[in-house]
């Protein structure tokens, strides 16, 4: 394997200790674990890179006085899980940005919450923290408190140093954090020549929710229903990853029936989103007609969420070692005749989107993302298919029961809005396939296994394909059963800086055309 001749080839590298003993490598969940001594860490970087693996997540821990860092990669479908510890009194590490661009967040993440250092990252500026808290203050450390120690009013963000530019023709342009519409805080600051975007330059982090915190000493339901509120519209996606971790860890294999329900939920979702965004996609081109049409459709299906499983966002039906709620008689009957209703609107629709020369004026050619852009970043999802990368977990490590799906990505080749689009309403046609596979090969058995506590340090991994793109999830145990480590990887935290490359060029009118088309989650990033 791929991960196999990664590993040969960080063999030569040191391997870290943890306390007295040395550390061995193993499996967390599906991703095999590598350690390695800190001084090796940048090297072991490079060797990855090297081998063209992407970088997919990365965090750390205080464990006692020592520290933890983790940093995940893939190539191919396999999964390494990089670690190395820094003993006590040491808090510097070499940086993985140098050799993977899309690891630059998560770094500054794991700085600003926990006071890590990444030597050699190219940005020393405050990312989550913003002011809420002083230069020496660390919320992820263990001793600081999970409300902290707010001030009555915090101080304006009034330092971050945004790139400049000066001309009598260069314009600086500051959009958000507030919004025009009800969507959550971002900050977006454009240098324009004209109406020509130079630069754009994102600052989030505004809808900080403290996850990382608020799941210590939880019990597996409530972190369970924690991980379902980490993104709102992926409430299925970061709940089946986080249950998917705590059962690896735990030795717990849900039943048949709760695995193709499972999959039948994160179906669904997939499908309520794509058309949601596909219609916002039409509104910010003002054609009203397609807005209204999805929107329509959007509405129907949750309204069939709610009618059959109890909830329209489909929000803590997922639960450890299984599923909460069946799948009830009246969906077995009807869920059928709505899908292939849906599926007939949505071949009429098609032609119509096709054959609008404004509405394809606007999105052919409007924020072109290249391939480079793509692999350097790690974008994931349709972001990364409408380029054509085929980055899809249900493909390329499935789980149960994609493993008896044979899921194929759907890719695009131009990079451009109209190719996230389609790359969009392709996966709602194949979502209804998938959907349609699981309605009749799910068998009567029982929703849920018996929960067994894990041991103490037991360790999970969780990688599903959520409707933006891959998830990957993170849990430990302590000797209790509670969650003592929690870490949630959207896919956004890679989608959000290729909106800065790919608006490059444009007008700053089409900026939420292009926004939209990548339409990133804020609450999914800022954990």
């Amino acid at each position: 394997m791929v991960i196999d001749r990664l590993t040969a080839s960080l063999q030569s590298l040191g391997t870290p200790e943890f306390g007295n003993e040395k550390a061995q490598a193993g499996a967390v969940g599906p991703a095999l674990l590598c350690p390695v001594i800190p001084e090796d860490w940048g090297d072991a970087a490079e060797a990855a890179a090297a081998q063209g693996c992407r970088w997919a997540g990365g965090w750390g821990e205080a464990r006692g006085e020592s520290w933890v860092v983790n940093a995940l990669l893939e190539k191919s479908g396999d999964y390494l899980l990089l670690r190395t510890v820094l003993p006590p009194g040491r808090t510097g590490l070499p940086s993985h940005t140098p050799h993977f661009p899309g690891a630059a967040r998560p770094e500054r993440h794991t700085r600003d919450l926990l006071g890590l250092k990444f030597i050699g990252h190219p940005d020393d500026r405050r990312w989550v923290r913003h002011q809420a808290w002083g230069e020496r203050e660390f919320p992820l450390r263990p001793d600081f408190p999970l409300a902290g120690q707010p001030p009555a009013v915090t101080a304006p963000d009034r330092s971050y140093g945004f790139a400049s530019a000066h001309g009598p023709e260069v314009n600086e342009i500051p959009v958000g954090p507030v919004h025009a519409g009800i969507i959550e805080p971002g900050h977006f600051r454009f240098l324009a020549l004209g109406e020509t975007v130079l630069n754009l330059e994102e600052r989030l982090g505004y809808v900080h929710k403290g996850i990382e915190k608020l799941a210590v000493g939880r019990d597996p339901e409530g972190l369970a229903r924690l991980a379902g509120r980490v993104s709102g519209d992926t409430t299925v996606g970061h709940a089946w990853a986080a249950c998917q971790a705590m059962e690896h860890a735990a030795g717990v294999a849900p039943p048949e029936r709760a695995l193709w329900l499972r999959a039948i939920f994160i179906e669904r979702e997939r499908v309520a989103n794509h058309l949601n965004d596909i219609g916002a996609i039409c509104n910010d081109t003002a054609f009203a007609f397609g807005h209204s049409q999805f929107s329509r459709l959007r509405e129907l299906w949750l309204r069939d969420n709610l009618r059959w499983f109890g909830h329209r966002l489909l929000m803590d039906r997922i639960v450890p070692g299984g599923v909460a709620v069946d799948l009830p008689a009246e969906a077995t009957s009807a869920m059928p005749a709505a899908m292939a209703a849906l599926r007939s609107e949505l071949e009429e629709l098609k032609p119509i989107l096709d054959e609008s020369t404004i509405f394809q004026d606007r999105v052919v050619g409007a924020g072109v993302l290249s391939e480079r852009i793509v692999r350097e970043l790690g974008c994931l999802g349709y972001v990364a298919r409408a380029c054509g990368i085929g980055r899809d977990v249900r493909e390329r490590a499935p789980h149960a029961p994609y493993d008896r799906l044979g899921v194929k990505a759907v890719t695009r080749g131009d990079g451009d809005v109209a190719a996230r689009l389609y790359v969009r309403y392709e996966e709602l046609l194949a979502s209804l396939d998938i959907l349609d596979q699981c309605l009749r090969r799910i068998e009567p058995g029982p929703l849920r296994a018996d929960w067994r506590t894990p041991p103490a340090n037991a360790e999970g991994l969780g990688l599903v394909e959520g409707w933006r793109g891959e998830i990957a999830t993170y849990v430990r145990f302590d000797g209790a059963g509670s969650i003592v480590r929690f870490f949630p990887r959207d896919p956004s935290v890679f989608n959000w800086p290729a909106l800065e490359k790919l608006i490059l060029g444009n007008i700053v009118p089409d900026f939420p055309l292009c926004n939209k088309s990548v339409n990133g989650s804020y609450s999914g990033h800022d954990l």
